[in-house]
């Protein structure tokens, strides 16, 4: 776990540094570090497939990654409940094109409060196409991140904003934010 942190912390650098090679390579390190470390895990540690999924779109190559995920969590009967598992799976569902998934999953994130209802919010809007209501959402999300004195990879950056706006432009829906966290990558 600790080794896939600090690879997208890594591709975090290089995605703010402007060198989109270098951060998707490191994105695809982050990858299968977070993969390695899913298939050794405890129960319940959907945290792992969180980091996979963002460091896939992040990186590029989001839908096989969603792919995965949704095929890893299907017979997983404890994903219902969990904020986290939701939270992945509705960024999954909405890679995959399965917008009417994603409302009942952002339903059991929001509850939760903080950055889960606001990427709820955010990812809600997304499947609906409400341009507005997400891109409220995306700066609420964009906002927090600026406001945190620590990040998880060490480098400070709003990768859920970033996800969610590769995710929106891919939609015609993007709220070009304008925040130096929010850095989209480059496409070749």
């Amino acid at each position: 776990m600790l080794a896939a942190i600090a690879a997208e912390g890594e591709a975090h650098s290089a995605l703010l540094a402007g060198d989109s090679e270098a951060a998707a390579a490191a994105y695809a390190r982050a990858v299968e570090t977070y993969r390695a470390s899913w298939a050794v895990a405890p129960p319940k540690s959907y945290g792992r497939l969180v980091g996979l999924l963002k460091a896939a779109v992040l990186g590029g190559n989001g839908r096989p990654a969603a792919d995965e995920v949704r095929a890893a969590l299907a017979d997983d009967p404890d994903a219902a409940g969990s904020p986290v598992a939701s939270y992945v799976l509705a960024v999954a569902a909405l890679i995959a094109g399965d917008d009417d998934a994603v409302a009942a999953l952002a339903d059991v994130m929001q509850p939760r409060g903080g950055a889960f209802e606001r990427t709820a919010i955010a990812l809600r809007a997304l499947a609906a196409g409400d341009k507005e209501a997400y891109a409220a959402a995306a700066a609420a999300i964009a906002d927090d991140f600026a406001g945190r004195e620590e990040h998880l990879t060490g480098v400070a950056i709003a990768d859920t904003a970033i996800m969610l706006e590769i995710l929106a432009a891919e939609r015609g829906l993007a709220a070009g934010l304008d925040s130096p966290l929010v850095v989209l990558p480059s496409t070749p």
